[in-house]
Formats: structure tokens, C-alpha cells, sequence
């Protein structure tokens, strides 16, 4: 199916570009802060279309842009302004147009603009290793299988991270249950909670 920014509404072009620039999963909550107002029949129509894909987590919709959502929104750089849209619209429609003049003159991709924050702390790259190795947000993963996305921090740095979010809530942590099962490495990778070794972590989001 061929979408062309002509289908979309001005809110709908707001949703997309809001998400392009957050260059990842957005909550409902924070996509209203940032401007838009998706409801229910923008958010139907744009799944439909393929632009974004909305999970519903923690009871709340989560969206974030498709390839195809992505493409679209480069269209939407000098597609111009929509049927009867506002100054402040035509406005912003002039400012998009010239700065895809720039990516074409720089031969960038809008990727290449709009790349997500590295995560730079150990509490954030714990989140982040977590994620990447992670089924699903809540599954159990082992600490010798997380240590190993981390190899480039000091043990002490991770521990001490492990601990603070532990405390904090943030995270689980627990001992594996079966005992026999456990590695050499495991032990080594465990962390130790009042006298206790816990061997797996899990974060809710």
C-alpha cells in the first residue's frame, strides 16, 4: 500500500515526526508532552497503514515508527504544508523543506540525524543489556549472560549499579533455584544481597 503524506492529517504528520525524533519507543504519555494528541482513530489508521506499531504495556500504548514510517517522514520534509493548515503550520512546512535541502546536499539519511542516545552510565547500560538479551520485559535473565554485554565495565562499577537499582527497586534479583544447575562462571557472576547469592535479574520496562 503506497502512503504519501497528502493521507495524513497535520496531527497525524506531528505524530510521525515526534516519533522520528525520539528515534524509539515512545509512551502515550510522553507523546503528548512532546506535542501531539494521538487517539484512538489516528493511532488505528496509522498501524493500518503501516507507519507505527503501538504496544499496549503497563496499560498504557507505546508507539514507535516503522521502515515504512520512517520513509514517509521524509516525504513529509517537502511534501509542504497540509490542506488548510495554519501559519505556524506553513511555518514549520518552510523550516522541514530546508532542511531536507541539507540532508540532500550532506547525503544524509534522517537515521543519521536522529540517532538514539548511547546510554553511558553502568545503571543505563545495565537497562540497555538487559533489554537487548531479554524475550520480553519481566524475563529472567542470568547475570553470567549479562556481565558479558558489559565486559568493558570494572566489576566493581556493575556491582555497585546492580546494587543501588536493587535497592531502588528498579530491578529483580534472585537466586537460581536450582543450584545443580549452576556454572562456575554463575558463581563468579552472581551478586551477593544480604549473604545471599542471586544468580538472575529481571526489569518490568
Amino acid at each position: 500500500m503506497s502512503v504519501t503524506p497528502a493521507d495524513l492529517t497535520g496531527t497525524e504528520r506531528a505524530v510521525l515526526l515526534v516519533l522520528m525524533a525520539e528515534s524509539g519507543p515512545v509512551p502515550n504519555p510522553d507523546l503528548i508532552a512532546l506535542g501531539p494528541r494521538l487517539e484512538k482513530a489516528g493511532r488505528d489508521k496509522l498501524n493500518r497503514l503501516g507507519l507505527i506499531e503501538s504496544d499496549r504495556t503497563g496499560g498504557r500504548f507505546v508507539h514507535e515508527l516503522t521502515d515504512r514510517g520512517w520513509r514517509v517522514c521524509r516525504d513529509i520534509l517537502s511534501a509542504g504544508p497540509p490542506a488548510g493548515a495554519t501559519g505556524p503550520a506553513k511555518t514549520l512546512a518552510t523550516i522541514l523543506h530546508g532542511f531536507e535541502r541539507y540532508l540532500r546536499r550532506a547525503d544524509l539519511s534522517l537515521a543519521d540525524v536522529f540517532w538514539p542516545d548511547t546510554p553511558s552510565g553502568p545503571a543505563d547500560r545495565i537497562r540497555a543489556a538487559y533489554s537487548a538479551l531479554a524475550a520480553r520485559p519481566g524475563a529472567w535473565v542470568a547475570l553470567t549472560t549479562l556481565r558479558t554485554q558489559l565486559d568493558d565495565l570494572p566489576r566493581t562499577d556493575i556491582d555497585d549499579a546492580l546494587g543501588e537499582l536493587y535497592r531502588a527497586g528498579a530491578i529483580s534479583l534472585i537466586p537460581e533455584e536450582n543450584q545443580k544447575v549452576l556454572t562456575p562462571a554463575d558463581r563468579a557472576a552472581a551478586l551477593e544481597v544480604g549473604n545471599q547469592a542471586k544468580h538472575l535479574i529481571s526489569i518490568e520496562s
